[in-house]
């Protein structure tokens, strides 16, 4: 209450105006390392607070931004041809930073509020089929483009425990439990969880963690990181990315994926095997379980299959 009150009062005794860039950085900074948001997003706040500045001016005065420069700047998107949601990410930006400044008294009001998202199209989460996983987590042994048993494990692990990408990538040996059955991730917020893997990515793992001895040597134990690179230093999402990229494009199964598609089959399959939506909503670290619902959806052939095992006049023949 009392930090409220001093900064009404610092707000109304200084004649400076505060601009549309100072409020930016401040509030980029505030995100950062008070709210501790990840670096994409933080990234992704800062291109699209640019993208406002360039439109009105570093120097323009936050307190006399208008609704209606906000909304010349979405318009100006939507010619530019710009997908709906990266307009909405922008509209999510500058009403953080207008809700911010009110919080701080930088501004009276915040006409943010009154700015509108774009409704999405409606898509279903891209997933495999089981035989696109398993030919996808076999190719390294087929083409060793990279590193095959870390590539192998990669895949094996991603699939089998539906982490995100950061996840895998934050990954220490020091996490697992013993058997490499389960680890303790730090996913979105700070949350920590335990995940889970199967058989044949406890395999894989222990493969590769041999491998991986072998070319450290002296430096294995020093090396925290459970995936690394040629190099032997720590493998990063982009990295991740690249080596699936390998794999599933012309060079290997030819049908790309980018990596959320793991987490996508593994969802989709959990339920569609039977699994507690609340379950599985843990497992995959959603705070909330609308976000996990959206994988409750089955595929035609199992409705067809169901349809015909269950109505008593499906082709059947008396």
């Amino acid at each position: 209450m009392e930090e409220n009150k001093s900064s009404e009062i610092h707000a109304s005794e200084n004649p400076h105006k505060i601009t549309l860039k100072e409020a930016s950085d401040e509030f980029l900074l505030y995100i950062k390392d008070v709210r501790g948001l990840s670096v994409n997003t933080v990234t992704g706040y800062e291109e699209d607070l640019k993208h406002l500045q360039e439109g009105l001016g570093c120097d323009f005065p936050l307190e006399e931004v208008k609704l209606d420069s906000i909304r010349n700047c979405i318009g100006n998107f939507s010619r530019q041809g710009y997908k709906a949601s990266s307009i909405n990410r922008f509209i999510a930006a500058v009403r953080s930073l207008f809700a911010y400044s009110k919080k701080f008294h930088y501004i009276k009001s915040n006409i943010a509020l009154e700015v509108k998202t774009l409704r999405l199209p409606s898509r279903l989460p891209r997933y495999m089929t089981q035989k696109e996983v398993d030919q996808l987590c076999s190719e390294p042994d087929r083409t060793p483009l990279l590193w095959p048993a870390r590539d192998k494990a990669l895949f094996e692990m991603l699939y089998s425990s539906g982490c995100r990408i950061s996840e895998i990538a934050g990954l220490k040996i020091s996490d697992f439990s013993s058997g490499y059955s389960s680890a303790l991730v730090l996913g979105k917020g700070g949350k920590e969880r335990y995940v889970y893997f199967e058989k044949d990515a406890q395999e894989a793992l222990k493969l590769y963690l041999k491998e991986r001895e072998d070319k450290l040597g002296n430096r294995s134990s020093a090396v925290k990181s459970l995936f690394i690179n040629q190099k032997g230093s720590a493998l990063g999402s982009g990295g991740i990315r690249y080596i699936l990229g390998r794999y599933s494009g012309l060079e290997g199964t030819n049908h790309p994926v980018n990596p959320h598609a793991f987490r996508h089959t593994f969802a989709t399959q959990m339920l569609q095997s039977g699994a507690d939506i609340r379950i599985v909503q843990e497992m995959l670290g959603h705070s909330s379980i609308s976000t996990t619902q959206r994988y409750t959806h089955v595929t035609t052939a199992q409705l067809k299959e169901v349809y015909n095992q269950a109505f008593p006049h499906s082709g059947k023949k008396d």
